[in-house]
């Protein structure tokens, strides 16, 4: 029997290379955004970076020319990641405001434990990026804060929620989520779920909302 020839453009990668690259690419930005937390992103260059992966230099290059495009996609493939799917639940979650807040908050803490604690990290430093790279940073967080405000404010002019001051709780919320990777990266797999589930619930306490879904005031 012949051999079937499978005709692709030239220059067209097959689905097993791409996805290959994919998870290549994933690999790299997760440590250079580790890098870029740990030591501040003018410490880092690419050589700490192929360290970091027991890579040479030049086959980084394959993919990134410079690690101002590299910082770029590290902020770009983590943290939109992130806000994606933070948005997406917050539009297509069917419940109350409070119900809402909640998965959101779940979801947060559940992500920055488990799937992006290098994004985290790298968005608590953001002081220290090129103008270009801090302008994303800064889009982020604004975005991230756009969410949670938003069902917040929802939940207090339908008088489900409550607040002493709207922008102090937002702050608290987002301090305490930061910490949580922290918190929970030496618990085992039940010791974490627990957790996560602990944190979710004190901080339904700062809209004013037990556990039980009785209101705390």
């Amino acid at each position: 029997m012949a051999q079937q020839v499978v005709n692709r453009p030239i220059g067209t990668a097959s689905p097993r290379v791409q996805r290959k690259r994919g998870r290549r690419v994933e690999a790299i930005v997760r440590a250079a955004a580790d890098l870029f937390a740990e030591r501040g992103y003018d410490a880092v260059s690419l050589e700490d970076v192929a360290d970091r992966l027991d890579v040479t230099k030049g086959s980084l290059y394959y993919y990134f020319s410079s690690k101002d495009e590299l910082g770029t996609a590290a902020i770009e493939t983590l943290g939109n990641g992130w806000m994606a799917q933070l948005e997406e639940l917050s539009s297509t979650y069917d419940g109350s405001p409070a119900e809402r807040l909640r998965a959101l908050l779940h979801e947060h803490i559940t992500l920055a434990v488990r799937d992006y604690p290098e994004a985290l990290r790298l968005f608590l430093v953001p002081r220290d990026w090129p103008a270009p790279q801090a302008a994303a940073i800064k889009a982020l967080r604004t975005r991230h804060d756009a969410i949670f405000r938003q069902v917040i404010e929802e939940g207090v002019g339908s008088g489900e929620l409550s607040v002493i001051s709207l922008d102090v709780t937002l702050q608290c919320m987002h301090a305490a989520m930061t910490q949580a990777p922290s918190w929970c990266s030496r618990l085992s797999e039940r010791a974490r779920s627990r957790a996560i589930d602990d944190l979710a619930d004190t901080l339904m306490l700062l809209v004013g909302c037990a556990p039980d879904g009785r209101r705390s005031r």
